[in-house]
């Protein structure tokens, strides 16, 4: 994760949008339902244009799981930036809740709106894809970003990093927090997000090698990426395991909501906490000693890959095949399309561990 590159970057944002709120045009942004996007914040549905909007090239919709979750707005940022930066319209959407039933009701509305392309984070990695179907019957690009959708459901797949390697990297630091023994426990998403499902299925095989032998996983909750929800599950965790050494929360949502748990009651030092977080919520538990370190990449990123990879297929400049390469703007040239079991995907890169030494450079920045 390169910090000069990403404050480059926001700074790059923020005078594309200083000089679109100059051009008495309401800030550049026109949208649906009197909805607006601006700095990360999306409604249900929104859709912005670039200027001169009678020559644009086409219309790129992205799906989030749901409304309120700070890292699907600061991917949708991402995306709407890549997008827009091509000169092309953006349609953000995000359910209330998130449901698969949800999304398909967004994919039938984009189909009539006959978009160029649809990136989705499902909420169900098979459920989606009779209406994804339709929408590739109909000669719209789709793709997958953050939580995929089967390999029947789309022509490739924007990963933020290696599934194997992030799985991996949460086990060996909550070993590292509780001294290699104890009991844990897993506060996930939704019980259908194929990421979460992915990364909590590593993790469990690697707590059967030798060296984690001593580490018991007693429970995976789910707090369905909702706030309230994630809080009673955490609190619901620590009634039923009096002795739980750590929490691995792998969703932002959730994480939050544990370290905000842990520290009303007093747990610090007691029951350890570590997962995927945002800098700017995580920050003031890693600084109290809450949460020791997290680990996360930079969901903007995430969002701009998967704009880049939209309009690459829009154009043919890739098919989805092994070895396509293409340019993704700021993040660079060569990106490789590789293989993801029967499909394919591309690799944005490896997790990144914020802890004291570090997040009060990342906590003003996503």
């Amino acid at each position: 994760m390169n910090r000069k590159r990403l404050a480059q970057g926001i700074a790059a944002v923020l005078l594309m949008s200083l000089l679109a709120a100059c051009s008495g045009n309401n800030g550049g942004n026109n949208s649906t339902n009197g909805s607006s996007v601006n700095g990360g914040q999306s409604s249900p549905t929104a859709t912005t244009q670039a200027e001169g909007g009678d020559d644009l090239s086409g219309k790129y919709a992205m799906i989030f799981k749901n409304t309120g979750n700070p890292y699907g707005e600061k991917m949708m940022e991402g995306f709407k930036n890549a997008v827009e930066e091509q000169g092309n319209t953006v349609i953000l959407k995000a359910p209330d809740q998130p449901t698969a039933e949800a999304q398909i009701q967004m994919i039938d509305e984009l189909i009539s709106q006959k978009v160029n392309s649809i990136a989705i984070a499902a909420n169900d990695a098979d459920a989606l894809q009779p209406a994804l179907q339709k929408a590739m019957n109909a000669g719209i690009q789709v793709l997958s970003l953050d939580s995929a959708v089967n390999t029947n459901s789309r022509t490739v797949h924007v990963n933020q990093a290696d599934p194997d390697l992030i799985g991996r990297t949460l086990i060996e630091g909550v070993s590292e927090m509780i001294g290699g023994e104890g009991e844990i426990a897993i506060l996930s998403a939704t019980s259908q997000a194929t990421n979460q499902n992915t990364w909590i299925e590593v993790m469990k095989r690697v707590l059967e090698e030798p060296e984690y032998n001593k580490i018991q996983l007693v429970k995976v909750a789910y707090g369905d990426d909702l706030r309230d929800k994630s809080t009673s599950e955490t609190e619901a965790l620590l009634k039923s395991y009096p002795n739980l050494k750590a929490i691995i929360a792998p969703t932002t949502v959730g994480i939050a909501a544990a370290g905000k748990v842990l520290t009303d009651k007093g747990l610090k030092g007691k029951v350890q906490l570590t997962g995927l977080g945002l800098p700017s919520e995580m920050a003031e538990y890693i600084e109290s000693g809450v949460c020791q370190w997290m680990y996360l990449w930079n969901p903007i990123d995430v969002g701009y890959l998967a704009g880049y990879t939209a309009d690459a297929l829009v154009k043919g400049t890739i098919t989805g095949a092994l070895g396509d390469k293409f340019n993704a703007g700021e993040l660079g040239s060569d990106f490789e399309i590789i293989a993801d079991g029967e499909g394919t995907q591309i690799m944005l890169g490896a997790p990144f561990r914020f802890d004291s030494g570090n997040i009060a450079d990342w906590k003003d920045v996503y």
